[in-house]
């Protein structure tokens, strides 16, 4: 494999810069969907121009960048009817500006670019960045529930120090990659384990492995990208726009699998949790510094084992070791839908080399778990 996802590759983003002082941070926005393949377009209001030189927008896009429209009908060249854009990303938005758009009033470029995207029926993701109070404006907020009835996309701020602060450059562009990508898990549901367990030794120490969860993460990722409703079992940091749910040992993942299999219909099950084969005799307190002790280990049941007998869910499993091939047959004609091999030597790292199985076929990858990640959704669907 070994190259890099280009999730948003050859897609044209029309991105549209409007008057809040959050405009500053489109210069490393336009640089970062370029990085993900897109082709990316500046148009910039007055007011914008007047946070950042125009110059600046074409030197991160690589294009010039509009400033107003002209005899060339750019709005109609890029988001027209049969116009070359993919998507309209208005980043940051202010308040003056959805006001308008709810409105149809067009008379700045960018606003003038919305009106003809809306009335395309192309996909429009829209940032707000403004001071909090007027994010509270019963007009804005009116807006904006207007704009989403039309099927608008809406990144929403982070509230903090009296200011609705724009939302991150990779939650802005995971908004932009579900609006474009086809959104072919649309409806539907995963559930996800991931990362490392960890096992109480007494009521300081831990038994864990190197497991990072970065597998699980990508995973997460990549098929809220693909329009899936996305939930993951793990104890790291929170992953945006999916639901995470807490497991520190793996009796918590466990039950937090069962509870949720259980009550909800979910379409596939991805164990890419390195969850612990065992767990040691738990000590009560502290085992006194110097000590010379043996622990006892306990078995732990198969979590995936008792998946496959209990729901009927598309299931993707992970068996790690240096010969484990024939393991991960056997788990296939259990019914494990597809298996992914890797050796210990790609614990928490950020690359890895994988055999990718399925009933009667195989397949050999290596890259970065991003494209690991991508190749597991590219075989599922």
């Amino acid at each position: 494999m070994n190259a890099k996802v280009l999730t948003l590759k050859e897609k044209v983003v029309v991105l549209g810069i409007t008057g809040s002082i959050a405009a500053v941070e489109d210069i490393k926005l336009a640089r970062s969907l370029r990085r993900k393949g897109a082709i990316v377009q500046g148009v910039m209001s007055d007011a914008a121009c007047g946070i950042i030189h125009p110059d600046s927008v074409t030197y991160a896009c690589d294009r010039e960048t509009i400033t107003k429209i002209s005899g060339m009908i750019e709005h109609v060249k890029y988001c027209g009817i049969g116009g070359c854009a993919d998507i309209l990303l208005i980043a940051p938005a202010t308040a003056n500006t959805i006001c308008k758009i709810a409105a149809g009033i067009d008379d700045t470029p960018v606003t003038t670019f919305a009106t003809t995207a809306i009335g395309r029926g192309m996909p429009v993701v829209i940032v707000p960045a403004m001071h909090e109070s007027m994010y509270r404006h019963p007009a804005v907020t009116d807006s904006i529930e207007k704009l989403k009835s039309w099927g608008i996309v809406f990144s929403d701020p982070n509230i903090s120090e009296n200011k609705a602060k724009i939302a991150s450059s990779q939650e802005i562009i995971l908004t932009v990659e579900r609006s474009v990508m086809g959104r072919p898990l649309e409806g539907k549901k995963v559930l996800i384990t991931g990362g490392a367990c960890r096992e109480r030794i007494d009521d300081v120490r831990v038994m864990t492995t190197r497991a990072s969860g970065r597998m699980g993460r990508e995973i997460a990722l990549f098929g809220y990208r693909l329009g899936a409703d996305v939930t993951i079992i793990h104890n790291g940091d929170e992953i945006p726009f999916v639901e995470n749910v807490y497991a520190e040992s793996a009796d918590d993942m466990r039950k937090a699998v069962h509870d949720l299999l259980s009550g909800r219909d979910y379409d596939y099950y991805i164990s890419s949790a390195a969850i612990s084969d065992y767990k040691p005799e738990y000590y009560e307190g502290k085992i006194p510094s110097g000590a010379e002790i043996s622990l006892g280990l306990l078995k732990l049941p198969k979590l995936i084992s008792e998946v496959l007998s209990k729901y009927d869910v598309k299931t993707v499993a992970f068996k790690l070791g240096w010969d484990e091939s024939q393991k991960a047959l056997n788990m296939i004609d259990s019914g494990v839908d597809m298996v992914l091999v890797n050796t210990p030597d790609s614990m928490g790292g950020a690359t890895g080399n994988y055999t990718i199985l399925k009933k009667g076929w195989s397949r050999e990858i290596s890259g970065d778990k991003e494209e690991v990640a991508a190749a597991i959704w590219e075989e599922l669907l």
